[in-house]
């Protein structure tokens, strides 16, 4: 991360480089990125945004004289490739790991502050006064991320990574790796070489949404008394109708459908049924 940029319509941008090299925060890896997967981010995130889905976005791509070694298929086959780095921007570059790993080691004065941050930066409709905003905040974020995944099926998308360092608190789709769009229907598609047990395959991505929300109450429960952990367990029971309602309300709006029919559900079930089978 870089710095915040404010621009001439007072909307406010955080910058982050990708590929720039290890920071005081890296882990195991090199902290660069090749051009091929520099190309393929830079390209889909632009094309998220104008497909109407909520997405970081990328300002630019800068060809590096770096070498990088990668083994891109995870076959043992290591090649060199042309480095690059993307200078990408988001609302906010927030995960549910952010939260995760200060609830894990205990940090509760730090994680309530960070959360207030957020609260106050980005969650404007929460007073901060409010004892349940924390309870508020947490019942956004699970709704907009039924509506993000249902919009990633709408139009065949595979994150590839779906874990909760790579969930936005604010909902919006980050961290291009291993993506992918389906050209015909099959729930088992998977973008990822690396993803054997097919975990993050299309078909799971709203289980993962659940799964990866369920850690982020898990997280939230040290700042919750008894009364706000039973509403946002009820509120978390709620995902999946969010997210089944939206799923239908896309496809129903791809397919021309007006109106109320008990016969909806069935015709674009048969449709995908269709669709993979040819």
């Amino acid at each position: 991360l870089i710095g915040v940029y404010t621009n001439r319509h007072g909307e406010r941008w955080e910058l982050q480089l990708k590929g720039s090299g290890k920071t005081p925060y890296s882990r195991n890896g090199d902290g660069r990125a090749v051009l091929r997967s520099s190309v393929r981010e830079f390209l889909c995130s632009e094309a998220m945004h104008y497909l109407g889905i909520p997405t970081s976005r990328a300002a630019s791509l800068v060809v590096s004289d770096d070498d990088v070694w990668r083994d891109q298929f995870y076959n043992g086959n290591i090649k060199k490739e042309r480095g690059a780095i993307v200078l990408r921007l988001a609302k906010s570059w927030f995960r549910i790991g952010s939260l995760e790993i200060l609830a894990h080691s205990g940090e509760l004065d730090l994680q309530r502050r960070l959360l207030d941050f957020i609260i106050q930066e980005h969650f404007p409709s929460i007073p901060m006064n409010d004892s349940n905003r924390y309870l508020e905040f947490f019942s956004t974020v699970v709704s907009e991320t039924a509506n993000l995944i249902a919009l990633w099926m709408s139009v065949g998308f595979a994150h590839g990574v779906c874990n909760t360092d790579n969930f936005s608190l604010l909902s919006i789709t980050i961290d291009y790796g291993p993506f992918g769009f389906m050209d015909s229907y099959d729930p088992n598609f998977v973008p990822n070489t690396s993803d054997g047990e097919r975990r993050y395959k299309i078909g799971n991505q709203a289980n993962v949404g659940l799964f990866n929300l369920s850690k982020l109450l898990q997280a939230l429960k040290p700042l919750l008394d008894p009364r706000q952990k039973k509403l946002a367990s009820q509120i978390l029971e709620g995902y999946g109708e969010r997210y089944y309602i939206r799923f239908t309300e896309l496809f129903k709006t791809k397919l021309g459908l007006l109106g109320e029919n008990e016969d909806d559900n069935y015709l674009i079930a048969f449709l995908l049924k269709v669709s993979l089978l040819c």
